[in-house]
């Protein structure tokens, strides 16, 4: 068992490993092209307001109700009602999406009065962000439905094509930005319409792939229909439960837009290092854990549904602490060589980097988050996200308020980073309050290695990896390849220490 879901984990996290890498070089072409400045600042926001509704609705809150949900329909019911689930839930999301997007085009100066109220007093900026909001606004529906499909392809094991959609993205907005800019008077804005065909793009790839399964939709309204009823008593409590970090980081941005020109964007450039991680490797967890916990709960095994957690929270310790300590140490060679060109300059990369750290912090939490909140909506629990949620947010609302004068934007990420680690905690806590879930033997001894090893490779990183003016001295092809020197010296030393230490593969199997 443990060998099939590490391979989908693997296969999963590689496909999306290639996205990521596709969008790291999509982020050094608009950095290139953009810079950080304001006309970056205002499409960030025309682009991250239904990204963050896309997280809101569609890969947090009705994946985590829908999957559990068709996972139980699949197991329990006959291929016929499944069927029937998928039509009805297709029509009622897609009506709710498509009224939610007309009224946010409608509404688009409104929405960037909220997101970003400090635009209004830059009326250039302001209207420049509504112009583009109009046109991405359309991309909250596309990659909604994308998501609902990429849930039902998930469910049946089918983790290959939901994992490599996001691909087109980045690929729409490379070659947007390369070959289309000249062709528009104001060239941020073939950003907005990349963003746009992308959505149309990932959706229409999904849909043979449901054709094969016999489940592609044919969308009907009913609103009784018990399966429907279900996924949206645990859809609206999770929306909020789930989508937490993405909340705070709307307020950091919200928060941003207050401070001088260029915050929102390194907010931006360090956020997507920060989610190299969380999307390669804590998205491939999780999306491979949900559908595996649900079906444990489905057949009321609760033992297996224990062992399973125990094993992903593993991995998540195994992969993310070297993670942090790894980025934090090489976090100024990182953005030197990814983004240190064109319109981004030195003072760019400083204030990235200090981002980029408090982010970091974050990262455990960030990642435990997406395999702690299945351990509680494969059950359809959705009361208990909520209540961390809650406690969540007004901690980094507070935390926002208290350090954003002395520490500016990166204030602003670490009190993310500070929310998610208490948000994971709770989390854990009230698993085993509810007594779902016992940790197998062997953590204290297993975590201490994890922390040696960890601490090795960080020491040996940051003592030898040169300073900023150093890395500024470069040229490009040298700052790449000294930069994946120093990874690969880091991934080696770690593993080597982790084996030195006792570490080995059968103690990672799920048994």
């Amino acid at each position: 068992m443990s060998q099939k879901l590490i391979k989908s984990t693997a296969m999963v996290g590689g496909l999306t490993l290639i996205s990521r890498i596709l969008g790291f070089i999509r982020d050094i072409v608009i950095a290139n092209l953009f810079g950080a400045g304001a006309s970056m600042d205002a499409f960030l926001i025309a682009f991250k307001i239904p990204n963050f509704m896309r997280r809101l609705f569609a890969e947090g809150a009705f994946s985590q109700a829908f999957i559990p949900v068709l996972s139980e329909y699949k197991t329990q019911h006959e291929p016929a009602e499944v069927k029937q689930l998928v039509d009805h839930v297709a029509g009622n999301l897609g009506s709710v999406l498509l009224l939610v997007t007309i009224v946010g085009i409608l509404g688009a100066p409104l929405l960037v009065m909220i997101f970003a109220p400090g635009f209004y007093q830059q009326p250039e900026k302001y209207e420049m962000t509504v112009a583009m909001l109009e046109i991405t606004f359309p991309y909250l529906l596309l990659i909604a439905l994308t998501a609902f499909a990429g849930g039902v392809l998930n469910t049946y094991g089918r983790f290959a094509v939901p994992a490599l959609t996001p691909v087109l993205l980045n690929i729409c907005m490379i070659g947007a930005a390369l070959w289309f800019t000249p062709f528009f008077d104001l060239p941020i804005m073939v950003l907005a319409w990349s963003v746009f065909l992308a959505g149309v793009l990932q959706l229409l790839f999904q849909l043979p792939f449901l054709a094969r399964l016999g489940l592609l939709p044919r969308p009907r309204f009913q609103w009784q229909h018990e399966g429907v009823k279900k996924i949206y008593r645990l859809m609206l409590p999770a929306i909020f439960g789930v989508s937490v970090t993405q909340i705070n980081l709307m307020v950091d941005t919200l928060m941003a837009s207050f401070l001088v020109t260029g915050s929102v964007s390194w907010l931006y450039y360090s956020d997507r290092l920060m989610e190299f991680p969380v999307g390669v490797f804590g998205l491939a967890l999780a999306t491979v854990t949900l559908p595996n916990l649900s079906k444990t709960v489905a057949q009321g095994d609760l033992q297996a549904y224990s062992k399973m957690l125990d094993w992903s929270l593993r991995w998540v310790f195994l992969v993310v602490i070297p993670a942090t300590f790894g980025m934090i140490a090489l976090a100024t060679p990182i953005l030197s060589t990814l983004f240190h060109r064109g319109q981004f300059g030195e003072h760019d990369v400083i204030m990235t980097t200090r981002s980029l750290i408090a982010y970091t912090i974050g990262l455990l939490g960030f990642v435990a988050i997406k395999v702690l909140a299945s351990g509680f909506y494969s059950r359809q629990d959705t009361r208990t996200p909520v209540k961390v949620a809650v406690i969540a947010m007004v901690t980094n609302i507070v935390l926002n308020l208290i350090l954003i004068v002395p520490l500016q934007h990166a204030g602003l990420a670490l009190s993310t980073a500070v929310a998610a680690l208490l948000n994971a905690g709770l989390l854990y806590y009230y698993l085993r309050k509810q007594n779902v879930f016992q940790p197998q033997a062997g953590w204290q001894r297993f975590l201490l290695r994890i922390f040696l090893a960890s601490t090795l490779m960080a020491l040996l990183l940051w003592w030898t990896c040169g300073t900023l003016s150093f890395w500024l001295n470069l040229g490009l092809f040298e700052r790449a390849l000294y930069l994946l020197g120093f990874i690969t010296a880091g991934m080696l030393i770690y593993l080597v220490s982790l084996f030195a230490l006792g570490v080995r593969w059968h103690q990672l199997n799920l048994t």
